[in-house]
């Protein structure tokens, strides 16, 4: 099942809140332009998606609402298919809930669907699967209706050493090489299961690439590295070495943020 399957579970009430109005979890699929926000997750004293969001929230359901999302996306990065989950009254009309949060924070934020599902849903800890898609406008000039979205790469890039360079990252993998340093004792370790490039004509292409889980930059340093590889600058069958490497070092610049987009959020239930 995928996030935009129907969910079969019954509901069940969460505890009683407040007056002893019984709550239940909503899932919220969001899309979002990721340019003028300083990430997802709240900051104190900085724009983001989530405190915009929870901002317009707590008006419409005139209650403080505690957000989760499947991917606390960097600043910059954009969503289509981000998932949030949050505690609301059962009685609450998730419809002109969508309507008001579209009317009030669109285009730059857009609920595209919300619905009730199973108690104990977290959009976080449930996810089984998170698919990202990165945008690349190669060729001479840029594209003024892609610039938000899709890194311009003038030099041109070899697709077939790029597809070659992709196939490595399928498997469980340690990514330590594609990732910022996180907490102490935390593992690098993904399984990723799609990686692979798609030529869409007039110089456009996209990678997509989809994993149980990413850490920090993942994406933008394998794409950085493999656009390294499509201009020359690095081999194919360098990739295995350079996660083996276990080095952030021995891997390319990280891509710009701007072309990097949560495309899709897979649950079993």
């Amino acid at each position: 099942m995928t996030l935009f399957d129907p969910v079969t579970e019954p509901l069940v009430a969460a505890p009683a809140s407040g007056e002893g109005q019984a709550t239940g979890v909503v899932r919220m699929v969001v899309a979002y332009d990721g340019t003028d926000f300083r990430g997802f997750a709240a900051q104190r004293d900085q724009r983001t998606v989530a405190g915009v969001l929870c901002e317009a929230l707590n008006k419409v359901l005139r209650t403080e609402v505690e957000l989760t999302c499947a991917g606390r996306t960097d600043a910059g990065v954009h969503a289509w298919g981000q998932m949030v989950s949050f505690a609301a009254p059962l009685d609450a009309d998730l419809e002109r809930l969508r309507s008001s949060l579209n009317g009030m924070l669109g285009p730059e934020i857009v609920v595209r669907s919300a619905a009730f599902v199973s108690a104990g849903f977290d959009a976080r800890h449930s996810a089984r699967w998170r698919s990202y898609r990165y945008t690349i406008v190669n060729r001479a000039e840029p594209d003024p209706f892609r610039s938000r979205f899709a890194w311009h790469v003038l030099a041109a890039l070899d697709l077939d050493a790029l597809r070659l360079a992709a196939d490595p990252f399928v498997g469980e993998r340690d990514f330590a090489s594609f990732c910022r340093k996180g907490p102490e004792g935390s593992t690098t370790v993904r399984r990723v299961t799609e990686s692979r490039w798609t030529d869409l004509g007039d110089g456009i292409l996209r990678y997509d690439i989809r994993a149980n889980a990413f850490c920090w930059q993942m994406v933008r340093s394998i794409v950085g590295t493999l656009v390294e590889v499509g201009m020359g600058k690095k081999r194919p069958g360098d990739m295995l070495a350079i996660m083996r490497a276990g080095d952030r070092a021995a891997a390319g610049a990280v891509a710009p943020p701007h072309g990097l987009v949560l495309w899709e959020v897979g649950y079993d239930t």
